[in-house]
């Protein structure tokens, strides 16, 4: 589960956090302001001060929020002068925006808040779709405005160039006050309540916001232009309401309640991408005619209110299309106020005692969840309060008038200890007279002008007494603690129970106690319980079935739980094991010595595992068949293991079988289908015909368990087992599964060379879309949902437990997929655009392709191990662009589509998204909290000796910012944090190669290089714009030691030509293949590529790993490829294989080595 945060304020306005992997409250970094109430999304949060302004506290990233600022100098071309500044009375600005409207000078463009600032000054943009434009970046038209072209034509008559700017938002961490740039006359009057939501609206733009609030007259606003690259947004606008609005809530979705002073709910209706602030209000009654709603709270389909007589009540039949739901349903307890986060968790704050409670037991198919349970963390800073109080309490000593001795009995310290915890907050502390004639030690300790602040840490005051002798502890600076003393009224404490101090011997008053530090600005004491004015779990996920720490009082809390755990030190724990790990080995050495000379009562042994299964035979009609397996597995007179599958099956009444020796199976990979629980075997020759024996079982745990007894079956018998090497070769299939094949030194010899469909791969656990390696042993891999995953170490986890599987380093880990369906229509001159097409049309509800008929209720998640997370929206955000509800036109089926409707569009379509989630196990720890969508490990070059530098990690992000990982080493593979790397555009690639020459695929298509990149300059100095090969887009780039190669989106595979140490980026593009989908090039400058189609002589095989022969320094674009496993592939990384063949003597005289770095 990724690590969020749970947002609160107590009753003296401080604003804390507490995360879902922590168990305290911690204090906001800015905590100079004291808030009334706060809403929270996942990477910042809003609130109202007690001065009734808004702010907005964004929480800090490696990623910084950056603006674009664009101006445009247009001009025209005059006969007497050629292209100058004077236009025509008709024209455009001579600087203005994009459309020509408005006036923009350079100068005019002004920061729209004291929180940003200028990134750099006004350049001029030389980039033109994808290519550069003439010195000067200036491209050329007919006329204002028209078609732009970055060629010099001669009817040109009118140019313009662009001029960016960047602005940096800065105030991270902190408190920033939103500005308001409204007329005075129509500023908001101070607010009262706010909300923020909105940020996942059914086909919303990812990054935007909607910020509702209420002003202390029941008015309602809005905050527009609210976004990622708009944290603070624009200005706000009134949304007229049917009466005195008292507080608002904003779902994630398309959700928006309000309360009016009457205690009726007000529903927003119409909300969608188009129009986020909704259309009309609608009106629902309370549940009860005496008390009215007081307070509401949404969520992604559920609503909880508040009544006057503090109820909990759950709204019933709450959704999209029925915003309103139906009825309300009362539920056990009595809250100030609820709010409902990420996944519809609930939490509360209660009226009796004012602590949160966390609702547990909601799920998506019990939504209103099952019972009440208080949050009982404790603050950061308690840390140090709690382990000296404790520390006194088990040292026999109180902050009172008695001293208990270190014998009394647990059920004593449970009694102090609760004592501590009904305390009230606002009940005086305890006192005692500073004139007592028992404290002459005290008097005498104290600086009477003493001025430091009594926010000390309690363990440098508060000493331990110990053998009934009181001590003092030394200060800072090594001198008695001073604190004022003098300003301090204390009073007489409450006696403890006469049973407590029985025997005990009389206080001596503070002395005996040593010196106990009192904070005086803080509210609460030691061991007082938070009390909670406003709670938001806005920005808090938390899974179904997730276990949190919030709800264990810790060690402490508990003074005889602290007084056991004094009693042994980690130092005497770990001796003790030890010496008991010393004697368990001596004694096995002297029982085996005994033994030795003994032979095995047992040479060989066989063991067998049958089942029933079914398999895809091989001759025609293919079809599944009911057969019996067999497994028999022996062990021969040297130990080796190794395993033959049986598979028995009837034809025409007569039995028969095949068999498949396991030390022959090259892979075991599960297949992608909806309907069978199935997996495919691959041997060298099924593979050469692209044909694998395929086996389905009944339900997914047989297969599960037959996947890992074959698996480690055939990692027995080739006698692999363990972690992966460092130089092993990763990839992945289209459905998510992850593989490794350790590579043999005759994969990438010139002579007698290994071909690849004889390489062994075996599964780890996990799930991912890409994945990158490096032969230092560091692995980062990327999910479909774009979470960022680093390699632990560990192998095994998902479906392989046991010894298949590594009983350490192996985690939970998620992932979230969308599943596309097209909804097509076609013209008719009647009724216009209908779902009755022609009967050569596709099907009107279909994949991409439109040859596969998909509907929304026939359509099912990619495998049963995936489960539905939302319901069917539209996506906006296909190739191609769309019209305001989605759908992209052509002339006909299929076509090139586009986003607007022209009069020789017929035909029409609309994508429609629905997000599906899978849970599993592997050697994976999540690396937080920066999405990406591409990642590169530098490839240690063969010749590189020495590792004293950390290793060069770059990734590009899901919205295109390119990143530098600083940090990364063997020991810490997850680095320790993120460099960003400014770019003009957004980027869809990035590579670095051996020689850390860093390249990139911008998602115009356009290639760049990074100039000056070293250990001691991480990021370089500056881009270098490459175009892209004529008439293509470049998808994806691959640099090794020192060949480039890219790949564009019509699969082509391109080698960059002429690249020299005096000129890095090359000269040209040179076309190597076609048919590619991905292209990974290692260390010794080795191509492997991912196939689209390979055909075998048995069948067809879709996503096939490929190896490039003949690569040679003299010749690096190589001779032809090598097919090798096949049928589903999608990824690979050969970027850790440094693995050399042995080169002969005269080899090595006629090779000529790379080009130096």
């Amino acid at each position: 589960m990724p690590t969020s945060v749970l947002w609160a304020v107590d009753l003296f306005g401080r604003v804390y956090t507490l995360s879902t992997a922590g168990q305290y409250w911690e204090l906001c970094k800015d905590a100079q302001l004291e808030f009334k109430r706060v809403s929270a999304a996942m990477q910042c949060c809003w609130g109202i001060a007690c001065d009734n302004q808004v702010y907005l506290y964004m929480c800090a990233n490696d990623v910084p929020i950056r603006r674009r600022e664009e101006a445009y100098e247009n001009q025209r071309w005059n006969p007497m002068g050629g292209f100058c500044e004077k236009l025509l009375p008709s024209d455009r600005w001579q600087w203005s925006d994009v459309s020509g409207l408005q006036h923009r000078l350079l100068d005019g463009v002004a920061l729209p808040s004291p929180h940003w600032e200028w990134e750099s000054d006004w350049y001029v943009d030389e980039n033109f779709g994808g290519e550069p434009t003439e010195k000067g970046g200036w491209t050329y038209a007919i006329d204002f405005p028209a078609t732009y072209t970055r060629d010099k034509k001669w009817n040109s008559c009118v140019r313009r160039r662009k001029w960016i700017r960047y602005r940096r938002y800065k105030s991270r961490d902190t408190w920033a006050k939103i500005p308001s740039k409204d007329d005075p006359k129509e500023l908001p009057d101070p607010f009262n309540d706010l909300s923020v939501g909105g940020w996942e609206i059914t086909e919303e733009p990812v990054g935007r916001l909607s910020v509702w609030a209420v002003s202390l007259q029941g008015k309602v606003w809005y905050r527009e232009d609210v976004s990622h690259s708009n944290p603070e947004g624009s200005w706000w606008s009134l949304v007229d309401t049917p009466g005195e609005v008292v507080q608002i809530s904003c779902g994630p979705h398309d959700l928006l309640w309000a309360t009016l002073w009457e205690g009726q709910a007000l529903v927003r209706e119409g909300i969608n991408r188009n129009n986020p602030k909704g259309s009309f209000w609608s009106i629902v009654e309370p549940p009860g005619s005496e008390n009215g709603i007081m307070h509401i709270s949404v969520g992604v389909g559920v609503v909880w209110a508040v009544t006057k007589d503090r109820k909990v009540w759950f709204r019933r039949g709450v959704n999209s299309h029925n915003p309103c739901g139906t009825s309300w349903i009362e539920m056990v307890g009595e809250m100030v106020m609820v709010n409902v986060g990420l996944n519809d968790q609930v939490w509360g704050i209660s009226c009796e005692d004012r602590a949160v409670y966390f609702r547990q037991g909601v799920t998506p198919s019990e939504l209103s969840g099952k019972t009440w349970k208080a949050i009982v963390a404790t603050r950061e800073c308690d840390r140090s309060h709690s382990g000296s109080s404790s520390s006194l309490l088990s040292a026999g000593c109180f902050f009172g008038d008695e001293v208990r001795a270190s014998s009394d009995s647990a059920s004593h310290d449970t009694d102090v200890s609760s004592e501590v915890e009904r305390r009230d907050p606002e009940q005086p502390l305890p006192k005692e007279s500073l004139d007592n004639p028992q404290n002459p030690n005290e008097s005498s300790a104290l600086d009477p002008g003493a001025s430091r602040t009594a926010e000390c840490d309690v363990e440098n005051a508060c000493p331990v007494v110990g053998r009934g002798e009181p001590t003092q502890a030394p200060g800072p600076s090594g001198r008695p603690a001073e604190l004022p003393w003098t300003n301090i009224d204390l009073k007489e404490p409450k006696k403890a129970p006469n049973h407590s101090a029985a025997g005990l011997p009389e206080s001596t008053g503070l002395a005996s106690l040593g010196l106990f530090t009192l904070g005086l600005e803080e509210p609460y004491g030691a061991d007082d319980h938070l009390l909670w004015a406003w709670v938001s779990g806005g920005g808090c996920a938390v899974e179904a079935g997730s276990v949190l720490k919030w709800f264990t009082v810790q060690s402490g809390l508990s003074p005889s739980v602290q007084t056991l755990s004094l009693s042994i030190t980690p130092a005497q724990t770990a001796a003790w094991r030890k010496q008991i790990f010393q004697q368990l080995t001596e004694r096995t050495k002297r029982e085996l010595e005994n033994f030795r000379h003994y032979e095995q009562a047992v040479e060989q042994s066989v063991w067998v595992k049958t089942g029933a299964l079914q398999w895809w035979c091989d001759w025609k009609p293919h079809k599944w068949v009911d057969v019996r397996v067999a497994l028999e597995q022996f062990t021969g007179h040297d130990g080796a293991r190794d395993s033959i599958l049986f598979i028995y099956y009837v034809v025409h009444e007569e039995k028969k079988y095949l068999h498949v020796f396991l030390n022959e199976v090259t892979v075991l990979v599960p297949v992608l289908n909806e309907a069978k629980h199935s997996f495919a075997l691959y041997t060298p020759e099924r593979t050469r015909q692209r044909w694998p024996v395929r086996l389905a079982a009944a339900t997914e745990q047989d297969m599960n368990d037959w996947l890992a007894l074959l698996s480690l079956s055939c990692c027995e018998s080739r006698r692999v087992q363990g972690r992966p090497s460092p130089q092993a070769i990763w990839s992945i299939t289209c459905k998510g599964d992850i593989f490794v094949s350790e590579p043999s030194p005759d994969l990438e010899a010139h002579e007698h060379l290994l071909p690849c469909d004889q390489m062994f791969w075996r599964q780890m656990g996990g799930h991912l879309r890409v994945v990158e390696a490096n032969s230092r042993g560091v692995v980062w891999g990327i999910g479909y949902d774009h979470t960022a995953w680093v390699y632990t170490g560990g192998y095994g986890g998902g479906c392989f437990q046991g010894l298949a599987s590594s009983t350490s380093n192996i985690y939970t880990q998620s992932d979230v997929k969308s599943v596309y369906i097209y909804e097509n229509q076609r013209w008719n001159p009647v009724t216009g655009y209908t779902s009755r097409g022609l009967p050569t049309d596709r099907y009107m509800w279909s994949d991409a392709t439109g040859l596969q008929e998909c509907t929304k209720a026939g359509t099912k998640p990619p495998s049963l191990q995936w489960t539905w997370v939302s319901d069917w929206y539209v996506d906006f955000s296909i190739t191609g662009g769309t019209d305001q509800e989605g759908w992209q036109y052509a002339s006909d089926f299929p076509a090139s589509y586009h986003g607007y409707k022209t009069m020789k569009d017929f035909v029409r379509r609309r994508c429609w998204a629905r997000k599906c989630k899978l849970v599993t196990s592997g050697p994976w720890l999540e690396v937080a909290p920066i999405a990406l969508g591409d990642v590169s490990i530098i490839p240690e070059s063969p010749e590189a000796e020495g590792h004293t530098h950390s290793i060069a990690l770059w990734a590009v992000s899901d919205k295109g910012d390119v990143l530098c990982r600083l940090g990364v080493s063997e020991l810490n593979p997850a680095g320790s944090s993120w460099l960003h790397v400014g770019t003009d555009q957004p980027f869809a690639s990035v590579s670095i190669g051996a020689c850390y020459q860093v390249w990139a695929v911008a998602r115009d298509g356009s290639a760049f290089y990074r100039g000056s990149v070293s250990p001691s300059q991480p990021a370089g100095d500056c881009w270098y714009h490459i175009p892209p090969p004529p008439k293509q887009r470049l998808s994806q780039v691959s640099v090794g030691q020192t060949s480039v190669y890219a790949l564009d989106e019509n699969g082509n595979l391109w080698f960059r030509g002429g690249i020299t140490p005096s000129y890095p980026q090359g000269s040209s593009w040179d076309h190597v293949s076609n048919n590619v989908r991905r292209v990974s090039v290692g260390p010794l400058d080795q191509v492997w590529v991912i196939a689209n189609k390979v055909q075998g002589s048995h069948g067809l095989s879709r996503g096939t790993v490929c190896h490039r022969t003949g690569v040679q320094p003299r010749e690096p674009k190589g001779q032809g490829w090598d097919y090798g496993i096949g049928g589903g592939w999608d990824h690979i990384s050969v970027r850790a294989n440094a693995t050399k063949a042995v080169r002969s003597v005269s080899q090595e005289q006629e090779a000529h080595g790379p080009v130096c770095c």
